[in-house]
């Protein structure tokens, strides 16, 4: 399954604008995430951007490794040890890291996105995918005007189907956006939420949508 990069990239070169002129106090200001500061979220794009590129570069010779040394412990305790640094580390090591991911993504050929990666146990495409949501999602987080109503419509919709197994068991969620588009969750007692798309898709993400939602807003099983 081929993923189309020009969303990626995109996404990658809206960051030195986003994260421009950043200072230390705002930067260890509180993100939307509770209990991390902008500089967690921070150092954890720089880690997954790290993570996922070489997930790609790996396959691409054919070879399987895992995102992170030393599993989530070693994820987790890197984004502890990196988010106090200055503002001027942080945002050099996010888009360095950025940039390495842009230059993998450019290396993937037409038979490569189904190569095997231990990310998800699943392919190349995985890990483009899972790269898109990871700065998209938590460029939204960094409180910095970047929003999910700013999503691309396509973003949206590949958000809204990843997230269906949040469905709780024995609910059947309809999601309908404003534009008469559907998404059906799961199966059993059938509730029905309803607003823009974006807003949709960022209640789907376990953020706060832009607009309302109307319906019978059931509780999620955890984020995929």
């Amino acid at each position: 399954m081929a993923v189309n990069p020009v969303p990626v990239w995109a996404a990658n070169t809206r960051l030195p604008g986003l994260l421009h002129g950043l200072t230390d106090s705002a930067v260890h200001a509180d993100s939307t995430l509770p209990g991390w500061s902008r500089g967690h979220v921070l150092a954890h794009l720089a880690g997954v951007a790290s993570a996922f590129t070489r997930q790609v570069e790996y396959a691409l010779e054919g070879r399987k490794i895992e995102p992170y040394d030393g599993g989530r412990p070693a994820r987790d305790a890197a984004i502890a040890a990196n988010a106090g640094n200055p503002a001027v580390d942080l945002v050099e090591s996010v888009l360095a890291a950025a940039g390495s991911f842009d230059r993998a993504l450019a290396k993937i050929g037409d038979d490569d996105w189904d190569r095997a990666v231990v990310y998800r146990d699943g392919t190349v495409a995985d890990v483009v995918l899972g790269y898109w949501r990871e700065i998209e999602i938590h460029s939204t987080d960094l409180r910095l005007g970047y929003t999910p109503a700013t999503w691309l419509p396509e973003f949206a919709d590949h958000l809204l189907a990843f997230t269906a197994p949040r469905a709780p068991e024995g609910v059947q969620v309809l999601l309908r956006a404003d534009d008469g588009q559907v998404w059906t969750w799961g199966s059993g007692t059938p509730v029905e939420v309803r607003g823009a798309r974006n807003d949709l898709a960022a209640w789907a993400a376990g953020r706060t949508p832009v607009g309302s939602l109307t319906g019978e807003l059931p509780e999620l099983r955890p984020y995929p």
